[in-house]
């Protein structure tokens, strides 16, 4: 599965983490998206190791450019971090609205696994900048465990989903598998397979 995001926020979020965001221009947010993207995938394969001016070359932008969207590297890391999150909430609100319980359990593993590389990639690097209490990683948890919470309930009243399991049980399974180490393709699919079989009812 990717990890680019299926589906962006259109705006982006001011340094109020949760609060109001402000909208972009067409070149400004073209020049966003592709910065966050290549930061993404320049992250996921190098990790600490990667230079912004690695992540601006597979941007197609200056390294002005990149400077002056995300000033320092801590604003840049923190803003693929919070899409990542943003875009698994979105997700999550429409697997609900359009898919049935089971299928929309399915799809959340798989969009909280392609969030989880991302957290691999960065969640040590940002925990040394801003600390595990900071207001984007705070932002994070509540974001992640009601997402978990909403597809699982909405599983369980459909009798889909075995009712001792927990949200927290699910992103412990996940977020450790992931956390371990970059899993293959195959890999990925046999994990999703495995969590899924044993939540099912």
């Amino acid at each position: 599965m990717s990890t680019e995001p299926a589906t962006r926020p259109t705006t982006v979020p001011t340094t109020d983490v949760g609060g109001p965001q402000r909208p972009l221009r067409a070149d400004a947010r073209r020049n966003y998206d592709q910065i966050v993207d290549a930061a993404r995938q320049t992250l996921l394969e190098q990790g600490s190791a990667a230079s912004l001016e690695e992540i601006a070359r597979r941007a197609g932008v200056g390294i002005g450019t990149l400077y002056r969207r995300f000033p320092n590297r801590l604003d840049l890391l923190e803003a693929v971090y919070r899409e990542d999150v943003d875009t698994l909430r979105v997700q999550t609100d429409e697997l609900l609205a359009t898919k049935e319980p089971w299928p929309a359990v399915e799809g959340w593993v798989h969009g909280f696994l392609t969030y989880a590389a991302t957290k691999r990639a960065l969640f040590t690097e940002l925990v040394e900048a801003v600390g595990r209490d900071s207001a984007l990683l705070t932002y994070s948890r509540s974001v992640i465990t009601g997402t978990a919470d909403a597809v699982l309930s909405n599983g369980k009243d459909a009798g889909v989903v075995r009712q001792e399991v927990d949200s927290s049980d699910v992103i412990r399974l996940i977020g450790g598998c992931s956390m371990m180490g970059a899993l293959d393709e195959e890999q990925q699919q046999r994990v999703v397979t495995i969590v899924l079989a044993g939540i099912r009812a």
